[in-house]
């Protein structure tokens, strides 16, 4: 009999009340069409009823998935225990904005087997807030993270960035000890990224704004890095930082190239050899679960065994343990270096890659030349 095998689910909540200004993402003011998309939502979702794969891991995310009501919150999660095989221990996340939560949505997710929450803080700067465009202050951040913890919630994420206008070394550095002092179970670190079509960049290039220069926000990384491994937070991926068992099972599954189905507009899915992604646009994602004559997805690409086997190098890489040899000749039938010796031996001489008898991985030095490291092995 052939093992089943566990599943990872996302689901896309594509609504906020307002876009930050640097936030490129599939997500849009919160709209009228709400009804319409959570109904074609439920829809899609309820073509997968038949599905015996066991869910380990279930992640609402957005947009701003809290920026439903308490009932339309009820309704979703419903849906999903109604639809699925979830198993009893699975992690189950949802993204929130602390403008948007309420005493009583944190209630409905506790009480609907939600088990993490990834709060959206961003900065712990109250001015560096409104440079990012965002609709919380400090103040309510801390409201919120102290109403989920007495209310049960006792893993958290909060999410922080870096290398914003304005920051400082310094001033990141009280962010994080204030931040640490509340005591998340999990932090991710990220750096200011900024996209075309978002507010910052246009900002940058009327020269209105100007970014801490590369070796400022690789000071910042590093200054995070030392401050949360002293407090006993394990670096287990690039941006991520977790007490000890609480690091993010979903996005693990992401980084290990194992399956998930994603659910909503622009949501994507990986099967076998399909990655597959569903339509963007709300509209376009509404239309093409209720008319057969519909384009139904965005893009479909069969990946062939080179291709599985580069995604498996470059997300795997992306963890601090690096990539395991063993699971790379259980998944290929291939020894690692037998596919990818050249790249190895030349990363190792430059000091940005470590092997030992079990993995191969980033050292301190490759994490500040990752995405060059992760190019080596893109076929």
């Amino acid at each position: 009999m052939r093992d089943i095998k566990d599943l990872s689910i996302y689901i896309h909540i594509p609504f906020c009340l307002k876009k930050c200004f640097y936030c490129d993402f599939n997500s849009y003011p919160y709209l009228d069409m709400v009804d319409d998309y959570l109904d074609a939502l439920f829809f899609e979702i309820r073509r997968y009823k038949d599905l015996k794969r066991p869910i380990k891991t279930l992640y609402i995310g957005g947009g701003t998935p809290t920026v439903l009501s308490e009932k339309k919150l009820y309704q979703l999660i419903d849906t999903l225990y109604k639809n699925f095989k979830i198993i009893k221990d699975a992690e189950f996340t949802v993204e929130a904005n602390p403008e948007t939560m309420t005493k009583e949505k944190i209630k409905v997710l506790k009480r609907t087997g939600v088990n993490r929450l990834s709060l959206g803080l961003q900065t712990y700067d109250d001015e560096l807030l409104k440079v990012l465009g965002r609709i919380h202050n400090v103040k309510k951040f801390e409201q919120t993270f102290f109403e989920a913890k007495e209310l049960g919630f006792e893993n958290i994420n909060v999410d922080l960035i870096f290398g914003i206008p304005g920051q400082t070394k310094e001033k990141f550095e009280n962010e994080l000890k204030k931040l640490i002092k509340l005591g998340p179970t999990h932090i991710s670190c990220y750096s200011l990224s900024l996209e075309e079509d978002t507010v910052l960049y246009e900002k940058k290039e009327r020269g209105e704004i100007k970014l801490p220069d590369e070796d400022e926000e690789r000071c910042m990384y590093h200054t995070a890095k030392k401050l949360l491994e002293k407090e006993g937070y394990v670096h287990y991926e690039i941006s991520n930082f977790a007490k000890p068992g609480k690091e993010c099972k979903h996005n693990i599954t992401y980084w290990k190239c194992d399956e998930y189905l994603g659910f909503g507009a622009g949501a994507h899915s990986f099967i076998g050899n399909l990655r597959f992604s569903n339509k963007r646009d709300i509209k376009e994602y509404i239309e093409s679960l209720y008319n057969r004559d519909s384009i139904r997805y965005d893009e479909i690409h069969i990946l062939n065994v080179e291709e599985k086997m580069s995604e498996f190098m470059f997300m795997g890489l992306r963890m601090l343990k690096g990539v395991s040899k063993d699971e790379f000749k259980s998944r290929f039938n291939r020894d690692i270096k037998e596919i990818f010796s050249i790249q190895i031996e030349q990363l190792k001489e430059q000091g940005l890659i470590f092997e030992d008898d079990q993995s191969i991985g980033l050292t301190t030095k490759g994490l500040d030349f990752a995405n060059l490291v992760f190019m080596e092995f893109i076929k």
